[in-house]
């Protein structure tokens, strides 16, 4: 089995949002995504992309991809965020994952970043496994802070 990593396309947006629905399902939130097709093809190939995302390929068909956007850190300057690392269910443990995440790690390098950054959900222990594995640090010590648009505009109506 060849696995092929190659920068996403346009057209590859709708493969890119089965995954993402596929991720939550098995996040245990299949309303959550709001994002859409059109959404992502706007955003991620527009005249000023919000993100860089990459396909993994096996037999002419998507069955991973891994969505990136820059970030600046304050203690470390340009960062790089890994907002999802997806593989579909009937890929995993074949090296579609590690393949994607290698990727993602040259890119960052060539993109002079000193860290790269993401989450995992405390209970998705074959994940957690598979990034210490690969020798990243899983911080037990933060927590992720979030505010949606309705908690938004809650705060500032706030006197």
């Amino acid at each position: 089995m060849e696995i092929i990593i190659r920068d996403a396309l346009r057209e590859d947006m709708t493969a890119v949002h089965r995954l993402i629905t596929e991720l939550a399902v098995f996040e245990k939130e299949p309303d959550a995504v709001e994002v859409s097709i059109g959404d992502l093809e706007r955003d991620g190939f527009g005249e000023h992309p919000l993100f860089h995302c990459f396909v993994a390929e096996i037999d002419n068909q998507i069955a991973g991809i891994a969505l990136v956007y820059p970030r600046y850190s304050t203690w470390n300057g340009p960062v790089v965020h890994l907002e999802d690392l997806i593989v579909t269910q009937s890929m995993r443990g074949k090296g579609v994952g590690a393949s994607l995440l290698k990727r993602v790690m040259e890119y960052g390098l060539a993109q002079g970043v000193r860290r790269i950054g993401w989450e995992v959900l405390d209970w998705n222990t074959p994940a957690i496994r598979f990034y210490e594995n690969c020798g990243a640090t899983i911080r037990k010590d933060w927590k992720v802070v979030q505010m949606d648009a309705q908690a938004m505009e809650n705060y500032l109506k706030r006197k």
